[in-house]
């Protein structure tokens, strides 16, 4: 689930993200209620059915807990600043009702994985991911000057592609760093190499996506950050 809202005195209307259906909104009925308080979570995987007369409706859901993740990470703050941002870009930059199987697998192994060994390489992942889906995908193969596929220490900012050490030469300075672990599988990840490549990632979520939304990007993924600054 991406976002819960109270509508009325006890009905909610919720985001989720489907493997199927994409990004979804619907009425739950009893949803603002106490008892459904702790399964209407931002990050929680539901079982949910979707009912209405006509397919452009709003609808309504009837909704089962599957499996709560928020409880989970609430002592980590770091993770739970990432449960929040991955649900917030989902909403901001996934179009409504379009299937993105294999990017939905992808959010949801995150999910899981948040506050567990690795999840900060898998985050860093995930933007990229999220770039790629939604048509801004870096190519970062091999040098765009040289063809090496080796030494890449680059990014071109204009183009999105890696450049090495030798390809940048006296334009270096211009370029935008790819951390090591964001190519190589052995190389080590921490909260250091997070920040790192989240402002690789961020400086293409910023200048193109969301210029092309005409949108600013979700104040969400700046809390992450700023939880990064002091962790």
């Amino acid at each position: 689930m991406l976002r819960v809202q109270r509508h009325g005195e006890a009905t909610a209307i919720i985001e989720v993200f489907s493997a199927l259906h994409g990004r979804h909104a619907g009425v739950v009925r009893g949803g603002a209620s106490r008892k459904m308080a702790a399964t209407l979570q931002p990050g929680a995987q539901l079982d949910l059915t979707w009912r209405a007369r006509l397919e452009e409706q709003l609808g309504s859901f009837t909704v089962e807990l599957l499996q709560a993740r928020a409880g989970g990470i609430l002592g980590d703050r770091l993770a739970l600043a990432a449960l929040n941002a991955i649900c917030a870009l989902c909403r901001y930059a996934l179009p409504e009702r379009m299937a993105y199987p294999g990017f939905y697998s992808q959010t949801a192994q995150l999910l899981d994985q948040l506050g567990q060994p690795g999840w900060l390489r898998m985050y860093a992942h995930w933007e990229l991911h999220l770039l790629d889906t939604t048509g801004f995908g870096l190519d970062l193969q091999q040098c765009a000057v040289t063809g090496a596929q080796d030494g890449l220490a680059y990014v071109s900012p204009r183009s999105g592609r890696a450049v090495t050490v030798a390809g940048a030469g006296a334009y270096a300075d211009r370029l935008l760093a790819l951390p090591p672990a964001l190519i190589d599988e052995n190389a080590g990840f921490d909260v250091i190499q997070l920040r790192q490549a989240l402002h690789l990632s961020g400086y293409f979520l910023h200048h193109w996506l969301a210029e092309s939304t005409g949108r600013p990007l979700p104040e969400a993924r700046a809390r992450l950050v700023t939880q990064l600054d002091t962790a």
